[in-house]
């Protein structure tokens, strides 16, 4: 059994769920975040992350990382480092899992066309829209919507990546029912889950964009802390074709970031003398992350991916495709309600900004190959669309 630290996150402490529950004992004996993360892998929109893009737009070949493959790498990482420092395993898994249900499909460029389609009605973000899935879009329950998870989970989802000040209306509609104290900083595992996101992405990316040949190993050695690196493993292999140790590359980054981490966040704690979890709340700074070098050479490789993969103009175009069609779908909806299916299309509100909200709702819980099939249906084949 792993003893977790004072400034851990403890569920025996838990300031609980909106909806009280009786705990049912034939259910087994997890506790209540490890509950937490079960009911995000048993949710149907966790089941839709395996159609929705990561990088490459409903990707042709199986070897891609989607949705549902990067969360459960980010979880994986996570995992390791909260046991390292001694927090809770299992938030910080439910986190990492949870992070990216709100995105809609074709990734950023959907979350472009829905953000100008609510941008009269409050705007778009997958962050709020993650916990307005898990608090009402869901239903599984007999008893109300939503997962009714523990104030702990929704608070990491709503601030993982730092305070709050200016919530955006869905996520002020949860706070608003449960508090969750957006202007203090969040949990460690929270703060760990959102590392994990960088680096998880960071460098699955690398290799992802050198397979489908956006980016060579000559671009990628052009960053000198990766040249290094790269010279490090060429001479550990000497004996190996270089062309079979990229996995050995990614492999050693993820380290290299993984124990950066590790070292500056256990400093962090000790300086300031943390001892509870909500020392680190009232912290005034985030605890888990980079220390100021690796920062640095994070903030170049993610330079460097955007202007040579995330910016590629195969990617911009594709993007551009999947922004065309989630805004036609929008449209559609708008002007012709039933073209939703039954259970949308009547549970539409009469006025706004409800009834662009909900229409939203659908298409942000649709995958790639979703959204394309319903735009196929409505507009039919165009020329030159995959």
């Amino acid at each position: 059994m792993i003893l977790l630290k004072s400034y851990a996150s403890d569920p025996a402490h838990s300031r609980g769920r909106l909806h009280d529950e009786k705990r049912d004992v034939t259910r087994g004996p997890r506790d209540d975040f490890q509950r937490d993360r079960d009911r995000i892998i048993h949710s149907i929109s966790f089941r839709r992350l395996r159609h929705k893009t990561q990088v490459f737009v409903a990707p042709d070949g199986d070897h891609y990382r989607v949705r549902l493959t990067h969360s459960l790498e980010v979880a994986q990482i996570g995992r390791t480092m909260a046991r390292a420092l001694g927090l809770n395993e299992d938030l910080t898994e439910a986190l990492c899992l949870a992070h990216d249900i709100g995105h809609p499909p074709f990734g950023h460029a959907g979350e472009d066309a829905l953000q100008e389609a609510l941008a009269e009605c409050g705007g778009f973000d997958h962050n709020a829209q993650t916990i307005r899935t898990l608090t009402r879009l869901e239903t599984p329950y007999p008893r109300w919507n939503g997962l009714n998870l523990t104030w702990e989970t929704l608070e990491g989802l709503a601030k993982h990546n730092g305070p709050v000040d200016k919530p955006t209306w869905a996520l002020a509609e949860d706070n608003e029912a449960m508090d969750l104290e957006l202007k203090n900083w969040p949990s460690l595992e929270a703060q760990i889950a959102a590392i994990a996101d960088d680096i998880a992405y960071d460098n699955h990316d690398i290799d992802d964009g050198m397979r489908a040949g956006l980016l060579t190993l000559d671009q990628l050695l052009e960053l000198p802390f990766i040249a290094e690196r790269w010279q490090v493993i060429c001479d550990r292999f000497a004996d190996v074709p270089q062309a079979k140790l990229l996995p050995e590359l990614i492999r050693d980054q993820i380290g290299l970031m993984v124990n950066d981490v590790l070292k500056t966040t256990q400093e962090r704690i000790d300086t300031l003398g943390l001892q509870s979890p909500q020392d680190v709340r009232q912290a005034g700074q985030m605890i888990g992350g980079f220390s100021d070098i690796m920062a640095e050479k994070e903030r170049m490789l993610k330079g460097f991916m955007y202007e040579n993969l995330y910016h590629h103009p195969k990617q911009m175009a594709a993007a551009e495709e999947g922004k065309m069609m989630v805004g036609d779908l929008v449209r559609s909806y708008r002007e012709q309600p039933d073209l939703m299916p039954d259970d949308w299309a009547s549970a539409l509100p009469e006025a706004e900004p409800d009834r662009i909200r909900h229409i939203a709702d659908f298409l942000a819980g649709m995958t790639d190959r979703y959204a394309r099939n319903r735009h196929r249906e409505i507009f039919g084949e165009r020329t030159g669309q995959n």
